[in-house]
């Protein structure tokens, strides 16, 4: 069955899914067969039995698609690349920092290290594009990956 995390709870061990059945289940740790901990608004399938869901599986994004869309690395990556914002969205504010530097102080050597900071930035767009939403959130959003 189908159906979206509304939330779960670290302390009681304890979560909810909203199926398309219109029901509510709930689940423990021990039913969730994701590596991530379970968050509000992923997509799931499961296995319904006596009121409870067991056997979880994420199927989309849901939390991801809400906080690290793909799409929108990519465009930041493409037009604001340069000075790394793509990386402050994907969390990895160190490397975010580098871009920055490099782009602000690449400047005075002539903007040859700007130009290769682009460069990366535009092969990190298209990479973007190209990953699969799920392996795109297990390796930037989950893996925290900094470098293509």
């Amino acid at each position: 069955m189908q159906g979206k995390v509304l939330g779960f709870n670290t302390n009681s061990a304890e979560g909810m899914i909203s199926a398309e059945d219109g029901r509510r289940y709930a689940f423990t740790p021990a039913d969730w067969r994701h590596r991530s901990p379970p968050q509000s608004g992923q997509r799931v399938d499961f296995e319904a039995q006596d009121g409870r869901a067991t056997g979880i599986y994420v199927t989309g994004g849901g939390a991801m698609t809400a906080d690290k869309n793909r799409f929108v690395a990519a465009l930041l990556a493409f037009f604001l690349g340069t000075l790394g914002l793509h990386k402050f969205y994907l969390g990895q504010v160190r490397a975010g920092i580098i871009m920055l530097c490099v782009a602000v102080f690449g400047s005075i050597l002539f903007g040859v290290p700007t130009a290769i900071i682009a460069v990366i930035a535009l092969i990190e767009c298209i990479i973007y594009l190209a990953t699969p939403d799920e392996a795109f959130e297990r390796k930037y959003v989950e893996g925290h990956t900094a470098w293509f």
